[in-house]
């Protein structure tokens, strides 16, 4: 296995799952463990980034404690708490982000207990004319700048709690039902807003598995497979028409479907590759979804 990645949930070969065979947990059990010394320096180092940035903002996001599979491999359990953007910063993509991990591992038996652990979600879009979508990131964002990448983002817990204001969200005013609702829709808006294509050009997500990042301390991600209606060429089209997160890539890449199972192999595209990249055709590789 690379060393960018492993694989936290791997869904069984031809068993992509579908929305109503992922079930969710939400609890504050779930978050984030605290550390004194980390809090402060929680705060330092985002008040430190918004200088530098001072359009950052925070928000809230979903936090994975836990995945099982269930039921053979028909069913997958979730158990999520709740964290942030800022949060993330500061112990994920913290300079002394391993020294927590050993210290998770020492105190409680998870290295992860006191990373914030914010849940990404990526797709494998897959065209009419049998090609995979990948973006060029930018050079301005803040990971993976000018790596390959896959559509993706994060699921909003906003958006699954729509009358309570973001800064006071609690696991409590959220449910499971609501939660699924929005890790699913959520990466058919990232690929909408991404490659400018419409939503009803895309077919229903089907999970393949979740991946973890280890170039920001184990970042879980959700991976899906999802089947595009347009052309390569139609969707370049559109593509270069502009989306709402058209800053965010500068180039779209199309690869043919036999060449992404051989990606792994090809040691000059698999580097130019970024973790979530990474994650997304590997688990492509392995479950080779029967809708594929």
């Amino acid at each position: 296995m690379d060393p960018d990645i492993s694989l936290l949930v791997q869904c069984p070969p031809l068993g992509e799952l579908t929305q109503d065979q992922v079930r969710v947990e939400i609890s504050s059990a779930c978050n984030r463990r605290l550390l004194l010394d980390q809090e402060r320096r929680i705060a330092d180092i985002w008040r430190q980034r918004q200088q530098e940035k001072p359009w950052l903002f925070n928000g809230a996001k979903f936090r994975i404690q836990a995945a099982t599979l269930e039921g053979g491999g028909r069913r997958l359990l979730l158990r999520l708490g709740l964290t942030c953007y800022r949060d993330y910063l500061g112990t994920n993509w913290a300079p002394e982000a391993r020294l927590l991990q050993e210290r998770g591992l020492a105190d409680l038996g998870d290295s992860q207990a006191y990373l914030a652990e914010p849940l990404g979600v990526g797709a494998m879009v897959h065209t009419a004319d049998d090609c995979f979508v990948f973006l060029r990131r930018s050079e301005q964002v803040a990971e993976a700048a000018g790596q390959v990448d896959i559509p993706g983002g994060h699921p909003e817990p906003k958006m699954a709690a729509k009358d309570v204001p973001e800064e006071s969200i609690q696991p409590e005013d959220l449910s499971g039902e609501l939660i699924v609702q929005e890790i699913f829709s959520s990466i058919l808006g990232e690929i909408r807003d991404e490659v400018n294509v419409p939503v009803e050009s895309l077919s229903r997500p089907v999970l393949l598995g979740i991946a973890r990042n280890h170039r920001s301390a184990g970042r879980p991600s959700m991976e899906f497979y999802v089947r595009c209606q347009l052309t390569s060429e139609e969707v370049r089209q559109r593509y270069l028409l502009g989306g709402p997160e058209a800053h965010e890539s500068t180039q779209i890449i199309f690869t043919r479907r036999e060449d992404v199972l051989k990606l792994e192999g090809d040691a000059d595209g698999w580097r130019d590759l970024c973790p979530s990249a990474k994650g997304g055709v590997k688990l492509y590789c392995l479950v080779r979804p029967r809708t594929s």
